[in-house]
């Protein structure tokens, strides 16, 4: 059993879940697919984390990477449709549902720091939903509501793509993340919604424009579930020094991004990746930010990770690297759970109940 307990700031699991689509895997039994199933979680000390439902375009683009001479840049994804990410949404959504009863207990759903807590002692693992894009919520905000009441406590502003909210940055390096507009009004009015409701603003795939708009605006503090550094790896999906103190001077978070173009400072999509060169990015981080506001936002299922971790239950390597980088047994708690339930007391402790 793993000494540290984890909760995990990001993951695409659900899209990948037999509740979801027919060629899914049972999360509830070990594979060697993928990153993320309940036994492989156990084994690397997940007590929980956030699931991410995320809706895709009708038709996937072709031919979309372009390698240029230093690096690579993805052309600019399509909208998508409400309505048609609003069947997606729900479809993932009711997936977890049945997936959590099936469970018989060994699955929560958590909508406050008090239902994660429990969930933690009682040895059932918890989940909180996020929504990572915002393309399934309509104008007037009744679908977000009706989320919200069915257990939502996190959401995405957007992907990395434009929508009726603001702009996602397009996956490139070497690249700034300032890529476009920031948000749109309507968008700033999401982000007031979301404060009200004590919905976690999750600032990740969007720009820089988008960025600066939401930690003016934002009574909360400014969240990041997955992201790298920009000073070492300087994608666009990775934060400035900027950024990074917009996080810390509004004790806020960051989940660090185990993907590895994200990691590395030549961008590369190479697992072989040492978990040297990760825990000194990691370093960095709490060095920038502060120890508090540096915490897990795996990416598991949705990403390239470590060889050498190589999917959830390889966690315990990934601290054991931390540790002969300095880390002590607190400093690793904080990374690996406190981090988060310190901002989510923060960003819902005022929020109307559901």
């Amino acid at each position: 059993m793993a000494e540290i307990d984890v909760f995990d700031g990001h993951n695409d699991a659900v899209q990948f879940m037999a509740e979801y689509t027919s060629a899914g895997r049972d999360f509830l039994v070990r594979s060697e697919s993928g990153h993320l199933d309940l036994p492989r979680a156990r084994e690397g000390g997940m007590a929980g984390g956030l699931f991410a439902l995320h809706a895709g375009p009708e038709r996937q683009p072709e031919n979309d990477l372009i390698i240029t001479e230093n690096g690579y840049e993805v052309l600019y994804a399509e909208t998508v449709d409400p309505a048609y990410a609003r069947r997606q949404i729900e479809a993932q959504r009711l997936a977890l549902e049945i997936l959590i009863r099936r469970s018989g207990g060994r699955m929560r759903l958590a909508v406050d720091v008090d239902g994660i807590a429990a969930a933690r002692a009682e040895d059932a693992f918890a989940v909180v939903l996020h929504l990572e894009g915002a393309e399934a919520v309509d104008g007037e905000f009744d679908y977000l509501h009706r989320l919200h009441a069915a257990g939502l406590r996190s959401l995405g502003l957007v992907w990395s793509r434009p929508n009726i909210f603001g702009s996602g940055v397009p996956f490139a390096y070497p690249r700034s993340p300032d890529t476009g507009p920031g948000l749109t009004e309507i968008g700033k009015e999401l982000v007031r919604t979301c404060n009200r409701l004590g919905i976690m603003i999750d600032l990740a795939h969007l720009n820089e424009k988008g960025f600066w708009d939401v930690a003016a605006l934002s009574h909360a503090p400014v969240v990041v579930t997955h992201a790298c550094a920009h000073a070492i790896c300087p994608s666009t999906r990775n934060l400035t020094d900027r950024q990074l103190d917009a996080i810390r001077d509004s004790d806020g978070v960051i989940g660090f991004n185990l993907s590895v173009n994200d990691i590395r400072a030549d961008g590369h999509l190479k697992d072989d990746t040492p978990l040297e060169a990760v825990a000194r990015h990691i370093d960095y981080l709490v060095n920038r930010v502060g120890e508090d506001r540096v915490a897990l936002g795996s990416d598991f299922d949705g990403a390239v990770i470590p060889r050498a971790i190589k999917d959830a239950s390889g966690l315990p390597h990934l601290f054991e690297a931390m540790r002969h980088s300095g880390f002590d047994s607190e400093s690793l708690s904080k990374f690996a759970f406190d981090n988060w339930l310190r901002v989510f007391g923060l960003t819902w402790k005022n929020a109307p109940a559901a």
